[in-house]
């Protein structure tokens, strides 16, 4: 199939026709969209890069705060430990000071009741010496003979007494 010259002829004048329009028309027209195209393009990839630095730029200062959050909840937390610590440690201060106190007290309470306890069974030993001496006594001493040899014996002793430390002396 060969086409006709008067056929092609014509084709190529209607694509010289079409071809001188595209090229004072179409064609700068085309490209000055393709051009705006490629700015709108270049300045959304440069607003993208702008975005990325200052999220970079956001990220790096948000790890910063994170950081100094975290300084900050350290530093409170070993105060707020030492704290505790200060306050325990007090605590059992004052409670062993107080401990010794109580233990001082009822040492002191225990000695003198002691002592009361003590002083009470001598005197209750003195009375019963005293009445069962008497009562022996009187038993012993019914005649006056016996009260007289008792009475002399007994001054022979507090001689003695009286004598042996002077000879020690």
């Amino acid at each position: 199939m060969q086409p006709e010259p008067g056929l092609l002829i014509w084709m190529t004048i209607a694509f010289l026709v079409v071809f001188i329009l595209l090229a004072k028309f179409g064609f700068p027209a085309m490209l000055k969209a393709l051009d705006e195209r490629k700015e709108y393009i270049d300045s959304s990839l440069k607003a993208a890069e702008k975005a990325q630095q200052k999220l970079s730029g956001l990220q790096s200062e948000m790890d910063g705060i994170r950081a100094e959050a975290e300084r900050q909840k350290a530093d409170i937390l070993r105060s707020a430990a030492e704290t505790r610590e200060k306050i325990l440690s007090e605590a059992r201060a004052r409670a062993e000071e107080q401990g010794e106190r109580i233990i001082a007290a009822a040492k002191a309470t225990a000695e003198t009741e002691r002592e009361a306890i003590l002083r009470d069974a001598r005197h209750q030993v003195a009375l019963l010496s005293i009445a069962i001496s008497e009562k022996l006594l009187r038993s012993r001493l019914d005649d006056e003979q016996s009260q007289t040899s008792l009475a002399e014996k007994l001054l022979e002793e507090l001689d003695r007494k009286d004598t042996a430390p002077r000879k020690e002396a």
